[in-house]
């Protein structure tokens, strides 16, 4: 997958978790929990998500790594590389 694919992934599985978000205010740096009011039940549906999609684990201890949307698709991107 390609970092544009990563990414449109990550914002497909939020808008499925939170109806209301408008991935057109992603960027790169940005807390995903903030700018989607994400909860911690929201993020960790989000972790799952990923995991059902592209069959990646991905350990608690990383979670701080998929906090943006930048570290997140770095993340899958070296995970999927693997």
């Amino acid at each position: 997958m390609t970092d544009t694919e990563i990414r449109a992934l990550i914002l497909e599985l939020i808008r499925d978790i939170a109806p209301e978000a408008d991935p057109a205010v992603a960027r790169d740096q940005d807390d995903l929990r903030e700018v989607f009011d994400l909860d911690s039940m929201d993020f960790a549906n989000l972790i799952v998500a990923i995991h059902d999609r592209i069959k990646i684990a991905i350990p608690e201890v990383d979670y701080n790594k998929l906090f943006t949307l930048g570290g997140a698709t770095a993340y899958l991107r070296d995970a999927l590389s693997q």
